[in-house]
């Protein structure tokens, strides 16, 4: 019977699994270089080669130095479109081939039923930095007749949808560090009241340009001290944390309802089984240092997913390494696990990549399912200094073997939001 939102019940209950995976990573390039590099504790983390950081006070980022742009845009789109658009491409066409499904083998129709949900912090800016770069060095011949629409963060997601014909909805979700969460949320949903059946979400973020590091420098939020040793720079966690190092990549993933996964016998790698999202109104960088909201936002994904904190082996934080982030994120963990906080495993995925802004919340989630796929949990590096309010095991320094039944993804963003993702092995 409806139940007044205009779904059945057996719509609602509709479970959603994850059959594919794309990556592309500062420390690694396609799914399983990713994966191999983070289960073993490798930093992706380098001084910028970009463009010239010689005269600014931080010099090193989570940058993806060995990715072919050209391999994924052509020769004639390439100078109007950012470097998110390249990068999102890789990570939906490995994610696709990974599930078993060929959009170039799909009728009109079939290609109506997919949809697009992009998670991105800032989009286009680096491309829209570029573009005012040119207009007052006197160049305004080389900027791109294209400029308005790709400087606006909802072609995002009809960049994806062009280059592999997906007629569903293309929406893109920009929510600060939050948006890839966010975008994987929405698109369970989707699929979970029976709106669609396959999903493409996920989140890509490309924040490496000089106007872009000179703003967090001057936020005094980013690690500074480390440029001559830059794989060390990122610190989770350890008392002697100084901030976060700015990076870039992009992880997305083919949702689609565990029904139609099973009938054509694809792989599945995880279920979500639940999403919870809530808002501090608080201020537009800080965190509450009670931790409430964040733990709410745990509480409710674990909610839905019908799961006892206790049962969660697990946590992917968002672990940042700014002394406030990982304090409050830690407080927010014991309101939300209790007791069961001490017991539970847990690591920043930042330490080895950097913070990639809007898509930090997909390559976390990735994290997880690769996690529960092999039995291995991956270490947080660079925990070098106990923080005594930092109390809790975040897996120090080497990887760990690790039967993962339900893990938890966590992730905080500016502006007060807090979203969370409870991710359940295949049953």
């Amino acid at each position: 019977m409806p139940d007044g939102t205009g779904y059945t019940g057996a719509f609602m209950n509709r479970r959603v699994v994850v059959t594919g995976i794309g990556a592309v990573s500062p420390n690694g390039v396609g799914r399983e270089a990713f994966w191999e590099a983070t289960k073993n504790g490798r930093s992706g983390v380098k001084r910028i080669g970009c463009f010239d950081p010689s005269a600014l006070a931080v010099q090193i980022a989570g940058e993806i130095t060995d990715f072919d742009e050209d391999a994924y845009v052509t020769p004639k789109d390439r100078p109007h479109v950012s470097r998110v658009t390249p990068l999102a491409v890789a990570a939906v066409g490995e994610a696709l081939s990974d599930a078993g499904i060929d959009p170039g083998a799909m009728s009109r129709d079939e290609l109506r039923t997919i949809g697009v949900i992009v998670g991105s912090g800032g989009g286009s800016q680096e491309f829209t930095e570029e573009q005012y770069r040119l207009y007052y060095a006197g160049l305004v011949k080389q900027c791109s007749v294209y400029v308005v629409p790709t400087s606006t963060i909802g072609t995002l997601a009809s960049e994806v949808s062009m280059r592999f014909g997906f007629r569903g909805l293309s929406h893109v979700i920009s929510t600060g560090c939050t948006s890839s969460t966010d975008a994987i949320g929405y698109a369970y949903r989707h699929i979970k009241t029976g709106m669609l059946s396959t999903m493409i979400a996920g989140g890509v973020d490309a924040p490496i340009s000089p106007l872009i590091l000179r703003g967090f420098i001057l936020m005094r939020i980013l690690a500074s001290g480390w440029n001559q040793s830059p794989e060390r720079a990122s610190r989770p966690f350890s008392g002697d944390r100084g901030g976060f190092v700015l990076g870039e990549g992009s992880w997305f993933f083919v949702l689609e309802e565990r029904d139609q996964a099973l009938e054509r016998g694809a792989k599945i790698y995880g279920e979500i089984a639940g999403y919870g999202s809530t808002c501090e109104a608080y201020h537009r960088v800080r965190l509450e240092e009670c931790g409430e909201e964040p733990a709410r936002a745990m509480g409710l994904a674990m909610e839905e997913a019908e799961v006892a904190p206790e049962a969660v082996q697990y946590v992917s934080y968002h672990g940042t390494s700014t002394e406030l982030n990982d304090r409050i994120e830690t407080r927010a963990v014991k309101l939300a696990f209790g007791g069961h906080a001490s017991h539970l495993a847990g690591s920043s995925l930042k330490s080895m990549i950097g913070h990639p802004q809007g898509a930090c919340g997909a390559a976390g989630i990735a994290t997880a399912l690769l996690a529960m796929r092999d039995g291995v949990v991956p270490p947080t590096i660079n925990l070098e200094t106990c923080d005594p309010e930092c109390d809790l095991d975040y897996v120090p320094e080497a990887g760990r073997k690790l039967a993962v039944e339900y893990a938890l993804a966590n992730c905080i963003a500016f502006g007060s939001k807090n979203s969370a993702m409870v991710l359940r092995r295949p049953q």
